[in-house]
């Protein structure tokens, strides 16, 4: 038998497997990952770009975030973090 959990999601409580809700955290923290890298590339690109170049920012974020090598570091950390935070949770109980 499946083991369930509660996902917490904006106006909803899910019973999900423990799997999915850790891939749902994966997920959410590769996102989170992706949208700081993007304010950062594309603020730098505002600050010191030319005139008419104020989108080569989201440009340059994309050849960025679709590199293989950068997103199988985004969801690798990710997933390490969330793998030891349940770790580190069962310990504390027992």
């Amino acid at each position: 038998m499946v083991e369930k959990t509660t996902l917490v999601l904006p106006g909803k409580r899910l019973s999900v497997p423990k799997l999915f809700k850790r891939l749902v955290q994966i997920m959410l923290a590769v996102a989170l990952t992706s949208g700081v890298a993007l304010a950062f590339i594309a603020g730098s690109a505002l600050l010191i770009g030319k005139k008419g170049k104020s989108l080569q920012g989201i440009d340059v974020w994309l050849s960025f975030i679709n590199r293989t090598d950068i997103l199988a570091t985004m969801v690798l950390t990710a997933a390490v973090t969330v793998l030891f935070i349940y770790w580190q949770r069962a310990s504390e109980r027992s």
